[in-house]
């Protein structure tokens, strides 16, 4: 099976932002108490029950690069939908909830369902439903407050180092004013496989501060993909619908980890 259209649907659920005005930020200077910085960034504002989100997005790898737009419905703690759409018209859906993954794409007629163990194994990453929400909305995809953490100033940011993972090499980057976060990357060192997401600039709603743009970059060996993404519009707390229905005549495909 080709990881063409299929790896650009499911890496996008995995992840998704421009706009014309973003918050001062200032640089991280003096030392701060870990814990301090963690219970700062829990308290970045993210007081919504539901989030819709339209979106523009680019996908690229070494045999391609595509341009797409997609919206993305989240209920928080609950489910996500994205949709993707070509020229206006829906050539791949994906819903997420905390126990499952479902994807199918028109193009040629294909559906997935499983589980985040498959995933993981098929992307080199682990991810869990929280996770996948906690990129979309711009904060650590761990939750940082069950873990043990190095606290150093890189490149004027705060830099929280896992150091009880011994799988992974895990870092979270804070920026000094809001504690919003600027980049979180994952390695599987004995893998070879590297998560970078790369968060440039933020915006301050009514409800929440998210991400204004979202940089993810996925590299296995020696490949790379990349998904850059620019949030249009979001709105808030409204009442959302998440239709999600696999046509009948479409194949179910199955991954090979």
């Amino acid at each position: 099976m080709k990881k063409s259209v299929f790896a650009l649907a499911l890496v996008f659920i995995l992840v998704g932002c421009k706009a014309k005005k973003g918050l001062v930020e200032a640089n991280a200077s003096d030392d701060l108490a870990t814990q301090n910085i963690i219970q700062n960034h829990y308290d970045v504002k993210k007081d919504f029950s539901t989030a819709y989100i339209r979106a523009n997005a680019k996908y690229k790898d070494k045999n391609q690069s595509l341009s797409f737009s997609a919206e993305i419905r989240i209920k928080k703690n609950e489910m996500i939908l994205v949709s993707i759409r070509f020229l206006g018209i829906t050539m791949a859906k994906g819903l997420i909830t905390p126990t499952e993954v479902k994807y199918y794409e028109k193009n040629g007629g294909k559906f997935f369902e499983g589980d985040y163990t498959t995933l993981s194994n098929w992307l080199g990453t682990d991810l869990d439903f929280y996770k996948v929400q906690n990129m979309l909305i711009g904060q650590a995809m761990d939750d940082l407050r069950k873990g043990k953490y190095a606290n150093t100033i890189e490149n004027k940011l705060y830099k929280l180092k896992d150091i009880n993972d011994k799988q992974n090499v895990k870092s979270f980057y804070f920026e000094a004013s809001n504690f919003l976060i600027k980049r979180q990357e994952i390695e599987q060192v004995a893998k070879n496989r590297k998560l970078n997401v790369y968060y440039p600039n933020h915006k301050e709603y009514a409800e929440a501060i998210l991400p204004l743009n979202i940089l993810i970059e996925a590299s296995q060996e020696n490949e790379k993909n990349t998904i850059s993404l620019d949030y249009n519009s979001v709105t808030f707390n409204e009442e959302l619908s998440f239709p999600y229905s696999v046509p009948s005549d479409y194949e179910q495909i199955f991954i090979e980890n």
